[in-house]
């Protein structure tokens, strides 16, 4: 028949992917910039072929790791807004269960992407075959179920003629402003190979548009009166003002009225870190000079933001008696913390709120008092970044270098140990997208991966990925993959000789140092040996090179700069000295009972800030 098209399962699935589409900023594009994939049994007999067929259309990355390529995709996603997005396959058993983690990332920071695992034989004809999961008591359960409670979507596709309905499902959670998040689709190897005549209008284009939610007149004029009754308001700005697009429209409510804002980890880059009412970073890695606004305000105006423990610190840091406003677009989050919601899209909703406030402003005291704070917290930057020649060098002042040698558009990439702190606190960026830091699983190894994801959504801008020793040594592979692929970052890796962040939290629980850092490792009696990250870089493809002072740092930078491929700059740094201005409590369980005073003394702070959070639950 004229209006149907046979095709396999994998070959539908490809071709409706091809149809999507997205409008940005008047043009469209692909909404699937490209598939990654690592082949094996379980995909590369289908959903391989498929993609042979429009390899001119839509490109498929090689990898060499599967979690560590859809970090990639994740930090793709992310850098672009969410606009535009990628998938992953893998095959079944291992290759797929690699993807998990990952997935969870995605599903933290609310990030798209389409994850296409490979699945056992649906038909069970060859049952156990290689690399199944048997599991007794259920024969529907395979390795791929792992996937739900980090999917937003779910289905396992057992027919083609399943596509019809699941397909549009997975696209409608992908681009959805609420819901937003990674989709699995589970497809049995066999299935994959199965053919049927879909109706040819299933594969017809489809533009996606950011969808916009207006807010309930009801809850902002509830807002407005809340921020109109205030003296002394904060704003603390989330990742939600990026992906609104709202940062202009953050920025002209807040400098006509003088209110002084925290950035989130997820929010940073909101406002240029210049702007005159942007105080810095909130939180437990926060600012001090934010976090001092936040003890004393009488009302906090959430946008685009879950105030999580970090930006909350754990929920003991804003003052108990300050009102709270959330602007979200997600109802889910907009409650927390019992604020008043404003649910609606931050675009829209930001100028509202400004209209409506006409005639208000804080108190002039504590408009002067935010610049004030602002001002002392700016140079106690510049002094924590300086290149003061000093050994061991520290986390601050390579923080300070590499700052000092990324462009108006450049990208930072991190994800966890003790960097994030340092760089939410210490990086200035005017670039909205110029800090990139998934700090939602906050997940060692994200980090080269990311930068290779951010490195493919922006290639005109130089990435630099700051990372530890452990984060590099947990998933290092795409450094291969960067260099296979053409996009070109900038790593430089920070040797501390363990994972000094849990040392020094440790430490704080009053622990002794034990299995964090390499030379309190029991087991290793001997010493671990020094890794050479510079020669393992090089064995990667990369150009690489170690230095020994920041004036070394600086000057390697900038021959990274001028390199026609990655780079790696390796430098050793001190595992305790880290910026102790700014930040904050953070909730980390200590032991009631231990035999240790340090461990006992630990345990009395702690009850003393549980009490704290206490007023405030």
């Amino acid at each position: 028949m004229s209006d149907t098209l046979r095709l396999t399962m994998a070959q539908a699935v490809v071709k409706y992917m091809m149809a999507q589409k997205v409008e940005i900023g008047g043009e469209i594009k692909p909404m699937f910039a490209g598939v990654w994939a690592i082949f094996g049994h379980g995909n590369v007999a289908g959903l391989g072929e498929a993609l042979y067929q429009v390899k001119d259309d839509m490109p498929t990355y090689r990898a060499h790791n599967e979690q560590g390529m859809a970090h990639s995709a994740i930090a793709y996603a992310k850098t672009l807004n969410r606009q535009q997005m990628m998938a992953c396959t893998a095959s079944a058993g291992p290759g797929s269960t690699n993807m998990v983690t990952a997935a969870a990332v995605a599903h933290v920071n609310r990030i798209p992407v389409l994850f296409l695992p490979g699945d056992t034989f649906a038909t069970r004809m060859p049952d156990p075959v290689l690399q199944q999961l048997e599991t007794f008591h259920d024969h529907t359960v395979t390795t791929n179920d792992c996937f739900k409670p980090v999917s937003r979507f779910f289905d396992r596709i057992t027919r083609p003629e399943q596509l019809l309905t699941s397909l549009p499902q997975a696209m409608r959670v992908l681009t959805d402003p609420v819901d937003c998040g990674p989709v699995t689709l589970a497809l049995p190897q066999d299935i994959q190979t199965f053919a049927w005549d879909f109706p040819t209008h299933f594969f017809a284009e489809k533009v996606h548009r950011l969808r916009r939610q207006q807010p309930d007149v009801t809850e902002l004029k509830a807002a407005v009166e809340l921020i109109k009754n205030s003296k002394k308001p904060l704003l603390i700005a989330g990742g939600g003002v990026h992906y609104s697009g709202a940062e202009s429209a953050l920025s002209a409510l807040v400098s006509d009225y003088g209110i002084p804002v925290g950035e989130t980890q997820a929010g940073k880059g909101a406002l240029p870190w210049d702007h005159p009412q942007n105080m810095g970073s909130i939180g437990v890695t926060g600012a001090g000079s934010t976090n001092a606004l936040a003890a004393d305000c009488d009302l906090i105006i959430a946008v685009g933001t879950r105030l999580g423990d970090f930006a909350s610190g754990s929920r003991t840091m804003i003052n108990p008696d300050a009102k709270i406003v959330s602007v979200n677009v997600a109802p889910f989050d907009s409650i927390k913390h019992y604020a008043k919601p404003v649910v609606g899209d931050a675009q829209l909703t930001l100028p509202q709120l400004s209209q409506a406030l006409h005639g208000w402003s804080p108190d002039d005291a504590w408009k002067k008092n935010a610049t004030a704070a602002k001002a002392a917290w700016d140079n106690y930057v510049d002094e924590a970044t300086a290149n003061k020649n000093t050994l061991p060098l520290t986390d601050p002042e390579a923080v300070g270098a590499v700052n000092r040698a990324a462009g108006e558009e450049d990208i930072v990439v991190c994800a966890a140990g003790g960097l994030p702190g340092e760089l939410q606190k210490l990086w200035r960026t005017r670039f909205s997208r110029g800090y990139h830091m998934e700090y939602g699983f906050s997940c060692m190894g994200y980090e080269i991966a990311g930068g290779l994801g951010a490195k493919m959504a922006k290639p005109d801008s130089n990435v630099f990925v700051m990372v530890g020793d452990g984060s590099y040594l947990m998933l290092n592979s795409e450094i291969a993959t960067s260099v296979m692929l053409g996009y070109k970052m900038i790593l430089v890796v920070l040797d501390n000789r363990g994972y000094g962040c849990i040392h020094r939290l440790q430490e704080f629980c009053g622990g002794p140092g034990f299995n964090n850092l390499l030379e309190d490792c029991l087991t290793v009696p001997e010493g671990a040996p020094k890794t050479d990250f510079a020669g393992h870089a090089r064995a990667l493809g990369a150009k690489a090179e170690k230095v020994d002072s920041i004036s070394e740092l600086e000057a390697a930078l900038e021959r990274a700069k001028a390199a026609d491929k990655t780079y790696v700059i390796t430098l050793d740094t001190d595992a305790l000295k880290v910026t102790k201005e700014g930040g904050f409590w953070w909730d980390v369980a200590v032991p009631e009972v231990s035999p240790r005073e340090e461990v006992r003394q630990a345990r009395a702070f702690y009850e003393a800030q549980k009490a704290k959070q206490f007023k405030n639950l």
